[in-house]
């Protein structure tokens, strides 16, 4: 099997090229060939498949050529990923399945349509305005912390970090505690601390993140766009940019009234074939 390793400011993805939907990719096979010991290593893969060749994509067929068909770590599916959707574009780019024509770049995803922007190493996604509608609590080292209930197309509880809790304290080795009655299919967590000023910003926030099916990862870009409308949100603001540190860099966040630009670098580092029946598939059932 062909493959391609990326990262998006250290959230890493296995790409696995796809273009008729041919492969036969099933949950196990993702989560050993994100096994970081026995496998390739990655928080996640990303099909690229045409979007007429995919069930969830061939309805945005007619709206975008390619799917990213994305699945998480441990072998389950995601209905969206900022940085995921940043490397795909990256990767159709530099493969030469797509070219930049001045114009938006459209990927489909399990939650629709999204838009790229490509600046040289900066690739700039555009998706869904982040819906903060409610609010709930993270469990996690004896700890309560309460955050803002965050829609970007997939769940997030943001948690702004109480006066006294140091961020690079939190034990992320495990995964925290949320209430099942908002979040029936598991939810992204955001644990976050204000920023010194960063110029060109509205506001800067530096965070940590437990994703769902990944565990702590460097960096999430769903993640970075909820954050940035909370950290807006709390500042009395309805739109503006906000710079989000995670520990793998730095992100920016656009907020407009109708979107959500999300803007970073994206990078390939390898290319390959892995033998899959070294693969440990059997132990992952």
């Amino acid at each position: 099997m062909e493959f391609t390793k990326g990262h998006g400011t250290g959230n890493d993805f296995v790409l696995l090229p796809d273009p008729d939907g041919q492969l036969d990719l099933t949950p196990e096979l993702v989560a050993a060939l994100c096994d970081r010991r026995r496998g390739i290593g990655a928080d996640g893969v990303l099909r690229v498949v045409r979007a007429a060749k995919h069930p969830d994509g061939a309805g945005m067929a007619g709206e975008a050529e390619w799917f990213m068909d994305y699945w998480n770590a441990d072998g389950s599916f995601a209905e969206m990923c900022g940085n995921g959707a940043r490397v795909f574009v990256r990767y159709l780019l530099d493969t030469g399945l797509a070219t930049p024509a001045g114009a938006a770049l459209p990927v489909a995803t399990r939650a629709g349509v999204v838009r790229a922007l490509v600046e040289g190493d900066v690739v700039s996604v555009e998706m869904r305005r982040p819906q903060v509608y409610d609010s709930s609590a993270a469990a996690l080292g004896g700890l309560t912390l309460t955050g803002a209930v965050v829609d970007v197309g997939n769940p997030h509880l943001v948690c702004v970090l109480p006066a006294g809790v140091e961020l690079s304290a939190l034990d992320l080795t495990v995964a925290p505690g949320f209430d099942p009655a908002i979040f029936p299919s598991g939810v992204n967590v955001e644990f976050i601390v204000a920023g010194d000023p960063v110029d060109g910003t509205d506001e800067h926030t530096v965070m940590r993140v437990y994703e769902r099916g990944s565990a702590e990862t460097l960096s999430c870009g769903t993640g970075a766009c909820a954050v940035g409308a909370v950290a807006l949100r709390d500042a009395g603001r309805e739109t503006g940019v906000v710079a989000v540190d995670v520990p793998g860099g730095r992100l920016t966040v656009t907020v407009t009234e109708t979107a959500c630009w999300l803007s970073g670098p994206a990078v390939l580092v390898a290319t390959g074939e892995i033998n899959l029946p070294t693969l440990p598939v059997s132990d992952r059932r």
